[in-house]
């Protein structure tokens, strides 16, 4: 209810099928507050068309996701992308001498030290978390970790911390981006350890190298210009 597709545009070959969806912002359905939390980004989208004689006889037209969402005038237009979208995306693996996901894979962070749920005490620009301490975790131990919100207006949604800072006010979390929906004091966070995906935090850090995904002795571009020597170590480092 309260959508109105317009003309879907669609090839015989790889190329992105698109079409636009066009809506009233309704308490009762879709609200400007759900949209800017982000809760639609990604949504899967089905059109079909239906004989409302019966309709268990529909053909599907379209589907795919949802993918730049406009609003105002309290309306929205959120942009469908077909299922070729999907190939737009990089497959495979990547080489590279630090982890691709954070050096933290078949990891269980119900381990007791790498995470905890704690209330927010303050809120700065929903981007900026203090607390006047985070005690048993070393400063820095959360950085480059995930940090999610588990209760109130903004419960569910997550994102990568981009700092964590011991000031003369106590501990201080910072996310890269701020929470699209808002966060009031009390409210319950969870922390998750953060890596830099090199292979000796992974070690040290999680004790976690079997399955480490990186390539830590890969070499560098440097031997591109290589030439022998008698001295010094061809380890796949600078040249120096």
């Amino acid at each position: 209810g309260g959508l109105t597709a317009s003309a879907l545009l669609q090839t015989s070959g790889l190329a992105v099928d698109n079409t636009e969806a066009v809506g009233a912002l309704s308490d009762a359905r879709i609200t400007e507050a759900d949209i800017n939390a982000g809760l639609y980004d990604g949504a899967w989208v089905t059109a079909f068309l239906v004989n409302w004689m019966d309709v268990s006889a529909r053909k599907t037209l379209f589907r795919g996701q949802v993918g730049e969402i406009r609003r105002g005038d309290g309306a929205f237009t959120a942009e469908l992308r077909g299922l070729t979208e999907l190939l737009n995306e990089p497959q495979g693996r990547t080489y590279l001498k630090t982890c691709p996901d954070l050096g933290l894979y078949d990891f269980d962070f119900m381990q007791p030290g790498y995470a905890t749920e704690v209330p927010v005490e303050t809120v700065e620009d929903r981007r900026i978390f203090r607390f006047a301490a985070l005690p048993g975790f070393d400063p820095d131990w959360f950085e480059r970790g995930r940090f999610e919100i588990k209760t109130g207006a903004a419960a569910g949604l997550s994102g990568g911390i981009k700092w964590d800072r011991i000031t003369d006010a106590g501990r201080e979390i910072e996310l890269w981006m701020s929470v699209r929906q808002a966060v009031e004091p009390g409210d319950i966070i969870r922390l998750e350890a953060g890596s830099d995906g090199t292979l000796e935090t992974c070690k040290l850090k999680f004790d976690n190298v079997i399955n480490f995904r990186g390539f830590p002795f890969i070499p560098g571009e440097d031997w591109l210009s290589a030439v022998p020597k008698q001295s010094g170590s061809n380890n796949g480092g600078p040249l120096v």
